[in-house]
């Protein structure tokens, strides 16, 4: 894959997250998107009462939000979608798909908001715009021809609950249960691990367990960029003394130090927060060793102590009572050495003591992890390790305890909860049956990997995508884009052109939907919609600005208009009714989902939003043993097959694909990842000095990564220019989606099927003369960061 350069600066980022660096970010994109007044007067309802849930992330909530309740990622959020910028059929007619798929992501976006429905017309490469009636009708022509489990239903985790119910009945009623979504490619390693080990699929923590906590563990989780809110939390918690343990490959800055930007104290004086008490640089695909390593230093502390008469560390009566499987992992860390245990973790004996003897020493603690954890061949069993470590103390059901999987979009786990999967057991067909008229189909449909494997092999016809950038999201970018322009069908529900959108089909449409920022009427009446943040928490929120065009339909309007046209009166659902009164879609959801959704009506709107159920909060183990399950890993090697393929080869690394500062999932908002001293350039990989210099390369070289097994099947991506910078021995750091190439679509965690790319083993190769085009070579003295 051939990558686009400007011209790169390289300087080490010296100051805590948030502050004036945050602010500066702030006020840049929102006069950049010519979005000052509309944005700044959003901002002040995001996330409040009566207000919009954020479009970015999905992290909590408040009850009793701060005067701003945003971060620096939530406002451009916020200034990208209402953006005054505008992508029309004006733009469509001057610009052919051939010449947009040169542009970048960040160019394609940048652009503004879509404002028609569009259909592309091969005879002139060009999408041309059409009528409302017109594209549902085609779609729906073309879905009654097509094969119902030939086709694909993906939603990005943008939809809200409402939304994302209509969107499983509508395809469960044309026939498939192929419904992949965003979790597929982060989080299906938390719920498959959860389910398994305290039978429930997401998190236990809640907001006000930061409130009780005496200690906090961090794994594979970048708060700065990816979920600042959580700062606030976490810094109010070290004013009280509490610890913060931190365990990631590279050291990032908002785990480091924090200036709160809506604090004028902080802001004008010298002072910031130490929010890690504690800093361990794993390396990569070294998480299982790491925590194995604190086991066994707590086994051998627990032991000590009751040699001595003292109270052991290992919490025996909560073990005994709601859990079993102990007796095989202790067996199993017995028999790890400590020589072995630090060469898979990367980490000293003596730092794994200090983390488990802090951890052992505290009554309450929570442990906070992201795709760091999930996103590795292991990741079912990352995840099922610190549920072990958990166990072992007691630390989940009560107050200040627990697991937090920190969820990417705003509403990728609401989605989950009304019925987006793939797997017809986690669905309540018989209800769908009684109240709907749906035959759920008993077969398994696709998830993410599955269906990629079936657009590369001819069997996924048809595609429709609710939201996101799924050609660019997934794994083996270089095989699947060819595989693409394969298919008959390419539907995209979009509030921006993506690269997605410009690898046509043979019938391609393009739907231009409301964001949540902006208000949705329907018949004239303004309605309101719901979403599930990560910690299980669901709030009603409505749209505040008016809409970007007039032919813009909301979601929940594109849907109905889709199934209408596709199904007719074969199910027995009144689009059109909850089209036009967003509450029926509520009762139906109340209906289906009692436990959950009982009063939803009224409990969406009381302060800080209700809470779905979790047993595993009431230490209630909806487990087939009805006991919280200790798990075994197989082995501690994140890649054993593959380091078996590349045995005796000393010029492989581990590859991490990350985001930069400037940058939420596929959204580029710019080239300034600011933490990371990079500015102008996202072709760049961070390598550790010693491996720069052992393996005859230098900084600022241009290389070529290629992928270290398959080598039948080319995978590259470059030219990247090389930083020296803090990354463990033997690992390399690159941006995604940019090397989702070298991801190759088999590469996946065993379980779960979430794409692998925060380990993929890569060898680097120099660049052709010239490659470099109009970077320019930065002095050595001012790459190192």
């Amino acid at each position: 894959m051939q990558l686009i350069h400007s011209t790169a600066r390289f300087r080490p980022y010296t100051h805590a997250s948030g502050g004036w660096g945050s602010a500066h970010s702030v006020l840049n994109i929102l006069w950049r998107e010519q979005a000052m007044g509309a944005a700044s007067a959003a901002l002040l309802k995001q996330n409040k009462p009566k207000g919009f849930a954020c479009v970015s992330c999905a992290w909590a909530k408040p009850e009793h939000p701060h005067a701003l309740e945003f971060c620096e990622n939530g406002a451009k959020a916020t200034a990208w979608e209402l953006t005054s910028r505008r992508t029309g059929p004006d733009f469509f007619d001057t610009h052919t798909l051939t010449e947009l798929r040169d542009w970048s992501d960040y160019q394609l976006e940048q652009h503004g908001r879509l404002t028609h429905p569009m259909r592309y017309d091969a005879a002139t490469d060009r999408y041309q715009q059409v009528s409302w009636e017109t594209a549902f009708e085609g779609i729906g022509q073309q879905l009654k021809r097509l094969e119902p489990d030939s086709v694909v239903f993906y939603a990005s985790g943008r939809a809200s609950l409402e939304t994302s119910f209509m969107y499983q009945l509508f395809a469960r009623a044309y026939g498939t249960n192929n419904l992949p979504d965003s979790s597929n490619m982060c989080h299906e390693s938390t719920s498959v691990g959860l389910q398994h080990s305290i039978g429930v699929p997401v998190g236990t923590v809640t907001l006000a367990d930061f409130e009780h906590t005496d200690c906090i563990l961090f794994f594979g989780q970048n708060v700065g960029s990816n979920s600042p809110r959580m700062l606030h939390p976490l810094q109010e918690a070290r004013k009280r003394g509490i610890p913060i343990i931190s365990f990631n490959p590279l050291r990032e800055r908002g785990l480091e130090r924090f200036v709160n930007p809506q604090s004028p104290k902080e802001m004008l004086g010298p002072d910031s927060t130490a929010i890690s008490t504690q800093y361990h640089q794993v390396k990569i695909g070294g998480d299982l060793a790491a925590v194995a390593g604190m086991i066994k230093a707590m086994v051998a502390m627990d032991q000590q102590a009751r040699a001595e008469g003292r109270e052991g560390v290992i919490d025996r009566a909560f073990v005994e009572q709601h859990t079993e499987g102990l007796e095989p992992l202790l067996s199993a860390v017995d028999g790890y050495t400590w020589t072995a245990l630090e060469q898979r973790s990367g980490l000293s004996r003596s730092a794994m003591e200090a983390a488990a003897f802090v951890y052992a020493r505290a009554e309450r603690a929570m442990l906070v992890y992201g795709m760091g954890i999930t996103q590795h061949r292991q990741g079912v069993h990352n995840v099922q390790m610190l549920v072990n470590l958990l166990l072992l103390r007691g630390n989940i059901g009560k107050p200040g305890a627990g697991i937090c999987p920190v969820r990417g979009h705003s509403n990728v786990q609401g989605q989950r909860t009304v019925g987006i999967t793939e797997d017809p057991a986690k669905v309540p067909a018989d209800k769908l049956q009684a109240l709907f008229g749906i035959q759920v189909p008993p077969h398994k449909g696709r998830a993410t990997v599955e269906a990629c494997e079936g657009i590369v092999d001819g069997s996924v016809k048809g595609f429709i995508g609710l939201g996101g950038n799924f050609l660019r999201a997934i794994p083996d970018t270089g095989r699947m884009e060819p595989a693409w322009a394969g298919l008959a069908l390419n539907v995209q529900v979009a509030t921006k052109l993506n690269r997605s959108h410009l690898v046509p089909a043979e019938h391609t449409w393009l739907l231009p939907c409301l964001g949540r920022i902006e208000i949705d009427r329907q018949q004239g009446v303004e309605q309101a919609y719901t979403t599930e943040d990560s910690t299980g928490v669901v709030r009603g929120w409505r749209g505040t600005r008016e809409p970007g065009s007039e032919s813009l339909l909301a979601e929940v309007a594109i849907v109905a208009g889709l199934a209408e046209a596709t199904l007719g009166q074969a199910s027995g659902i009144d689009w059109a009714g909850w089209r036009d009164d967003y509450s029926r879609i509520r009762q139906a959801i109340a209906q289906v989902y009692p436990a959950i959704f009982h009063d939803f009506e009224q409990r969406m709107w009381q302060p800080g939003g209700f809470h779905r159920p979790l047993p595993a909060v009431q230490r209630d183990w909806a487990t087939p043993s009805g006991k919280a399950q200790f798990v075994t890993p197989p082995s501690l090697d994140e890649n054993q097959d593959e380091h078996a393929a590349v045995a005796g080869q000393h010029d492989v690394l581990q590859l991490m694909t990350l985001r930069s500062n400037d940058q939420f999932n596929t959204t580029v908002y710019g080239y300034e990842d600011r933490f990371r001293g990079v500015s102008g350039t996202r072709s760049v990989v961070f390598l550790n000095r010693n491996d720069i210099e052992r393996l005859g390369f230098r900084p600022g070289q241009w290389l070529t990564l290629r992928t270290a097994v398959e080598p039948e099947v080319r995978r590259e991506v470059g030219p990247l220019q090389i930083i020296a910078y803090d990354i463990p021995v033997g690992c390399a750091a690159a941006y995604y989606p940019e090397c989702n190439p070298l991801v190759p679509l088999w590469h996946y965690a065993e379980g779960s099927k979430v794409p692998a790319a925060k380990s993929v083993p890569v060898t680097l190769h120099a660049a052709q003369p010239g490659a470099q085009g109009g970077a320019r070579q930065i002095p050595e003295k001012d790459q190192v960061v």
